[in-house]
């Protein structure tokens, strides 16, 4: 067969080349044979972005029990059709492959949608304490009030929620307002209660109680200190998490995309497994299980991702698959908590005098911690953003690899914004020696809180935030996501802000130095987020032999300008070939056969 063959990073745009010689180039299966078996569904009359390896694009596609059998002209295509054959017309509008989050909380997200306050659109503490008496009307005396979402950044009063902000109309129930970070957390007095927080009681072990200037507890708690809260809070029923879990597929349909890699423990991994048995689980999980913060937590971890197959072996071929451990190395870039080699800043020029973060977890346990999980063949994602944090990461990783040189387990830093220069050849290394070390970076970070993140920052971080063009140049291969319910999770949102490194407020603190081009950004929501998923033998491309997951466009994202990337929307989603989501306004067309 006959391909175009582009070269490595390249930004030569593809709408350039004929899209007839285009189509005709790609690989076709024998339409001439009588005898040979004729699709199912077919896409004709559209741009196909295969994402392959050489960026191919076509014009139609067929589809046969799921699976792709051909990508090329309109004519070929539809001579692999029959009666039987449904024919969709897409009018111009433009395929790709079905989008990846490489990190996210979708359960909980889905949680928080359906049965806490939400805070994500809040634009005052008094709005804040508005809903939070809204919900206490409805609430009995002594039961828990949960929200999430909330941003200082983007309140009015540009300040933490306080407990004494949330007891003026809550005394009598224990109110937890989670940050949108999930770092850390505001309680109200009730809940200080509970917990026996008092002015003389000291921070936890990797965590922070914050005090006022004259060392009383303002009742906002950070890094472990909110860990140890919410474990007073009652967990949701595995049906709320079901309930939760759809309501976040339902979304992610409406967005073109089709699978995820999921932060969760054995409740969560049984209610994925429930609705992969009632035949609802239409979509694509890959899970992490949390580790904790010490070598037995881990242990009890390893225990649990054993019970289940290991990558790439699935459950439900493909639906959902056991991924491996997840571990804190540090904390919050907007809570200051991350561990840095430099102070932080607050207020933007105001150095945090003293605070350089700290580690989520004593390194010397963290690597033993990674070490039990490596030996056992089994897969660690750990969460990294300040740059000492990534060094002990990566030089962990590397040295569990020389110990026990395992390729392919694919161990990767979740976020990995601030890396030095060590950690950056490391992770090239790595990446082409072990298949491991791979960055998995939500770009939608730098719009959603970069206001927060330029204020903590400093002149000197923000530039090489989140250096996506220092890993293109370098050979790092990396996967995009949201992180939701940190950011939103629509991944057109990371198509976007990975080209335009641009804040909610309209404005460009971290400069274009490290933007990359729409072809890469979308290669790290595709074809570079599979693999990292273990699912690259399955979908992350448009070719023959994978799976048909795949989201219809009403703008090809090559083309349109750059800033117009946040706004495309999708009309149509499917998955293993069957259609789970069409937007009722869409001029795509279906018909038995037009032949």
């Amino acid at each position: 067969m006959t391909r175009i063959v582009l070269p490595r990073n390249t930004l030569l745009s593809l709408a350039t080349l004929p899209l007839a010689f285009i189509a005709s180039s790609l690989a076709q299966p024998d339409a001439s044979n009588p005898t040979a078996a004729k699709a199912d569904i077919v896409l004709i009359n559209g741009t196909i972005l295969t994402v392959d390896s050489q960026d191919s694009i076509a014009e139609a596609l067929a589809i046969r029990a799921g699976n792709i059998i051909a990508v090329g002209s309109k004519e070929k295509i539809l001579a692999l059709t029959d009666a039987h054959t449904q024919v969709l017309d897409l009018h111009g509008r433009t395929a790709t492959p079905g989008l990846i989050d490489t990190h996210g909380h979708y359960q909980d997200g889905g949680i928080d949608k359906l049965y806490n306050i939400e805070l994500s659109d809040a634009n005052s503490i008094a709005e804040i304490v508005r809903r939070v008496q809204a919900r206490v009307a409805t609430t009995k005396p002594g039961e828990w009030i949960r929200g999430a979402g909330w941003d200082e950044s983007k309140l009015a009063e540009n300040r933490y929620i306080f407990a004494s902000d949330l007891d003026k109309v809550s005394p009598n129930n224990p109110v937890w307002l989670g940050n949108t970070t999930g770092h850390y957390a505001s309680v109200n007095s009730y809940a200080l209660r509970l917990a026996h927080i008092t002015s003389e009681s000291k921070d936890p072990p990797a965590g922070t109680l914050d005090r006022d200037s004259s060392g009383a507890i303002t009742g906002v708690l950070k890094e472990q200190a909110n860990i140890q809260m919410q474990a007073l809070i009652p967990p949701p029923s595995i049906e709320q998490r079901k309930q939760g879990i759809l309501k976040s597929i339902d979304g992610l349909h409406r967005e073109g995309m089709t699978a995820f890699k999921e932060i969760g423990g054995p409740p969560a991994w049984t209610a994925y497994q429930q609705l992969l048995a009632e035949g609802k689980l239409d979509e694509r999980v890959c899970m992490l299980w949390y580790a904790n913060n010490t070598v037995e937590t881990a242990k009890q971890a390893l225990a649990e991702i054993q019970k289940n197959p290991r990558p790439p072996q699935s459950l439900g071929d493909g639906k959902l698959l056991a991924c491996g451990a997840k571990i804190f190395m540090d904390g919050s870039a907007i809570g200051r908590t991350a561990w840095v080699s430099q102070p932080w800043y607050k207020n933007t020029t105001e150095i945090d005098t003293g605070n350089f973060g700290y580690p989520s977890v004593d390194p010397e346990v963290y690597r033993q911690m990674v070490r039990l999980f490596h030996q056992a063949g089994v897969t660690v994602g750990t969460h990294a953003i300040g740059d000492r944090a990534i060094d002990w990461v990566v030089d962990t990783y590397a040295l569990v690899l020389k110990e026990t040189p395992t390729p392919g387990l694919r161990h990767s830093i979740i976020h990995a914004y601030l890396p030095t220069p060590h950690a950056i050849e490391t992770m090239a290394t790595l990446e082409k020696q072990y298949d491991a070390a791979y960055p998995e970076v939500q770009p939608p970070f730098l719009w959603w809180i970069g206001k927060g993140m330029t204020a903590n920052f400093g002149p000197d971080r923000l530039a090489a935030t989140m250096p996506l063009k220092t890993y293109l140049d370098h050979g790092i291969r990396w996967g995009g996501g949201s992180d939701y319910y940190v950011t939103p999770y629509p991944a057109r949102y990371g198509l976007w802000a990975s080209l335009q490194r641009e804040t909610l407020a309209g404005t460009h603190p971290f400069g274009m130095s490290e933007a990359v081009d729409i072809h890469t950004a979308l290669r790290s929501y595709t074809a570079w987020a599979a693999p990292l998923l273990f699912l690259e033998d399955k979908v992350g491309t448009l070719e023959p032999g994978k799976r048909a997951d795949i989201a219809i466009w009403d703008s090809n994202l090559y083309t349109i300008p750059s800033e117009k990337l946040k706004d495309i929307k999708c009309e149509m989603t499917l998955l293993n070939g069957k259609i789970v989501y069409k937007d009722d306004h869409t001029l795509i067309t279906s018909t038995p056969n037009i032949r």
